[in-house]
């Protein structure tokens, strides 16, 4: 089994990480506009958004699954090891709820999401304004939660380069070297 995660894998967490950030700040951002024309484009833009993540998370999941990432070192105590698999866990678990979360909220809105403004997707459930405010909180908490779990991956990643000094965080940071691809 190899120390590095594949070139697939980096290219995906890297490009999630950044999908996902634009995400949560255009989701912050949006919510506090009033309504208008511009108001209504960015949610289209987040909704787009949105559906290719969890499409990109459930190629991701197929892909760890075939590409078993790297071990935990060695040096990593029982209980540490439970919580980084709990939090990428988590992590998976939210990338998966919050936009289903946000496509069942537009649905019971009565928005229906219509991907890159083409492909329109059907609605999860019906037209009912009590629920719509109900996953609309459930969406905004989701994303708190998802804040916190990313700065809990960060300062992990961080504690095991800085502290640690092991190759948790460099086996998942892009390379120019000549390692096999995947």
């Amino acid at each position: 089994m190899t120390s590095r995660y594949t070139a697939t894998a980096k290219v995906l967490h890297w490009l999630m990480a950044l999908l996902l950030l634009g995400l949560l700040a255009l989701g912050f951002y949006m919510q506090e506009l009033p309504l208008s024309p511009q108001k209504l484009q960015l949610y289209s833009w987040h909704k787009w958004a949105g559906v290719t993540v969890f499409l990109l998370v459930l190629f991701r999941l197929a892909w760890r699954v075939i590409h078993p990432p790297p071990p935990l070192p060695d040096h990593m105590p029982k209980v540490m090891r439970l919580a980084a698999h709990a939090g990428h866990a988590l992590l998976y678990g939210l990338m998966l709820a919050i936009p289903l979360s946000g496509w069942l909220m537009s649905s019971a809105k009565g928005f229906q999401t219509v991907w890159f403004g083409v492909l329109p997707l059907p609605d999860l459930v019906g037209k009912n304004q009590e629920l719509g405010n109900l996953l609309q909180s459930v969406h905004e908490n989701l994303n708190l939660l998802f804040v916190a779990v990313i700065v809990g991956h960060i300062g992990a990643a961080l504690k095991h380069h800085f502290i640690d000094r092991d190759d948790v965080l460099t086996r998942i940071l892009p390379t120019c070297s000549t390692e096999k691809k995947s």
